[in-house]
């Protein structure tokens, strides 16, 4: 359906358009999209249409994103699982908790003799990622393509081999290798779940993985350990909220306890996942 712009109701603060801004010469399309433009003009307006259709169209097919999962779940297959760990991607190096997560990320790696899985981005991300490197320990990681930090405009990491890392466009498709990566179908898996101090980002993939675990739903035969990492109390508010949630009953008592470790230092997380794979755990002098 085409109608004149003369039929258009008139948004407060806003011309009506002309035809050419849309690319039209009949008329106007019969949705009224153009109420909540900007005052912008000509080419500007074109464009900024273009790219939000182009951002739009990526998902407009579920075979892109079932593509990049199953390059997730190869990438999985060929590096193996592991620790994997999330955390703030604008924590930089000299920050006390960039230190104290290199090192932790280096002990685990050594403690477990595994791969040490992250989103591959800056921060503490890159932390977890040089610590293994440390010990000569393999590293995998997804990569999102729109990170927080100064790696956000490329989808190269500056130093990795391109062959352990997926740069991926889909939240969703990372998430889903960062779950399998942490998976255990065999006793013989060793595997964690290391939050790091976060934001928003390591919130949604801490309580998504949370949650997993919670409904059984994360497809590991047995049960993988999930350590919060509260260095320097950083997660206490967040604990306390968790309290509240018990008080007013949208959780269990002993429930969200149940389902992960909460470590004020690398000591505590070390020593709980030595006792969890029975494995012994050299003290450094």
């Amino acid at each position: 359906m085409v109608v004149s712009s003369a039929s258009l109701p008139r948004a407060r603060g806003f011309p009506r358009p002309e035809p050419s801004i849309l690319g039209l010469t009949q008329g106007y399309c019969c949705r009224p999209c153009w109420l909540t433009m900007p005052r912008r003009r000509g080419k500007v307006v074109a464009l900024a249409l273009q790219s939000d259709h182009f951002l739009l169209s990526e998902r407009s097919s579920p075979g892109e994103v079932k593509k990049e999962m199953n390059s997730c779940y190869e990438l999985v297959n060929k590096l193996g699982r592991g620790a994997v760990y999330l955390g703030s991607s604008r924590l930089k190096e000299g920050h006390p908790h960039y230190e104290q997560a290199a090192k932790l990320a280096s002990e685990i790696a050594l403690l477990l003799d595994c791969t040490t899985w992250s989103g591959a981005g800056p921060g503490l991300m890159d932390a977890a990622v040089k610590g293994a490197l440390q010990v000569n320990k393999p590293v995998g990681g997804f990569k999102i393509a729109r990170e927080s930090g100064e790696w956000t405009s490329s989808k190269i990491h500056p130093y990795l081999p391109p062959e352990s890392y997926f740069t991926c466009r889909f939240f969703s498709a990372r998430k889903h290798g960062l779950v399998e990566a942490a998976v255990r179908n065999n006793p013989s898996d060793m595997t964690a779940i290391v939050a790091f101090p976060g934001g928003i980002g390591t919130l949604d993939e801490l309580f998504e993985m949370l949650a997993l675990i919670q409904l059984e739903r994360i497809g590991s035969k047995f049960q993988v350990p999930f350590l919060l990492m509260n260095y320097d109390s950083f997660y206490s508010k967040l604990l306390e909220f968790l309290d509240d949630c018990r008080k007013w009953g949208t959780v269990s008592s002993g429930e969200v306890e149940s389902l992960w470790k909460v470590c004020s230092g690398n000591h505590e997380a070390l020593d709980y996942l030595a006792a969890f794979y029975g494995h012994p755990r050299h003290i450094e002098q």
